[in-house]
């Protein structure tokens, strides 16, 4: 019963728009006009016809991967290191997690400037004091870097989150299987390797599903900083589907898309986390 009000909640808000958004996938309203009915024909045009879905699909997927090295392997790398200093340790957990509450919009404005190339901004005049052909380098106008770019920054402002939390985690191992570790003579790299990280692994895959869902319906970071470009070479999933329903006015077409994220967060986070939970059964 003390769950009826949250489980009723849930399901008028999310549900209720997700069964919406299908319905609508399934139709070829632009917001004014009336909906006719058109089956499947949103989703085979997406997958046939939309020379450009199959290319932000696996922009989609690289970024999630950009972002499971940056987010869940940088935050868990900093909280390691975090809980083997003793001095500063405050300090660098406040500056590690100022970027979290940063406001996305500034921040990508400051990466905008520091990224600069006309005025050159600060990383390309440190780099132009080694080669003078990082001056004028591009980096969010570069087609070949713009999506790792994009991923850099989400990844910086959202790994100090997951440092926190591992961070947590690491200090509330028991100290005792440390100790029977350390008088086994194993070494600092063997205590995390074969105690501490399995201890946590729970922990470790609730982040991993946390971050992958994110970064699959990313929105916010790439539209800011790139706006999806030049071209589509950093544009993603969510993005895409803003643009189709609100830009083009296809309702249709846009929840055909939405309905793919859908899949997509549901799918692979499903299957993630049952070949997690079965590698951590095994520690």
């Amino acid at each position: 019963m003390f769950v009826l009000p949250a489980f009723v909640v849930f399901s008028l808000i999310v549900m209720f728009s997700i069964v919406w958004v299908f319905i609508i996938g399934f139709t070829d309203w632009n917001g004014f006009s009336q909906m006719n009915f058109i089956g499947l024909k949103n989703y085979v045009d997406m997958f046939t016809a939309d020379r450009n879905y199959w290319g932000i699909v696996t922009n989609t997927l690289v970024y999630t991967i950009y972002e499971l090295f940056l987010q869940v392997g940088g935050g868990l790398l900093v909280a390691i290191f975090l809980t083997r200093i003793t001095r500063g340790r405050a300090g660098l957990q406040t500056l590690y997690y100022i970027p979290v509450i940063v406001s996305t919009v500034a921040l990508c404005q400051i990466f905008t400037m520091l990224l600069s190339v006309t005025p050159p901004g600060v990383v390309n005049s440190l780099l132009g004091l080694f080669n003078s052909d990082f001056l004028y380098e591009e980096w969010i106008s570069n087609p070949t870097r713009s999506l790792a770019v994009a991923a850099f920054v989400e990844g910086y402002k959202y790994f100090g989150l997951y440092m926190v939390i591992f961070y947590a985690a690491l200090i509330a191992v028991p100290k005792e299987l440390t100790e029977a570790a350390i008088i086994d003579g194993a070494s600092a790299f063997r205590q995390y390797a074969q105690v501490k990280l399995p201890y946590i692994m729970p922990v470790i895959i609730s982040n991993f599903i946390l971050v992958l869902n994110g970064s699959m319906r990313s929105f916010d970071v790439s539209f800011l900083l790139t706006k999806g470009g030049p071209g589509n070479s950093s544009q993603l999933l969510a993005p895409y589907m803003y643009k189709q329903a609100f830009s083009s006015m296809k309702y249709g077409y846009g929840s055909a898309v939405s309905m793919t994220i859908i899949i997509l967060c549901v799918g692979i986070g499903l299957l993630l986390q049952k070949y997690l939970l079965g590698r951590a059964e095994e520690y």
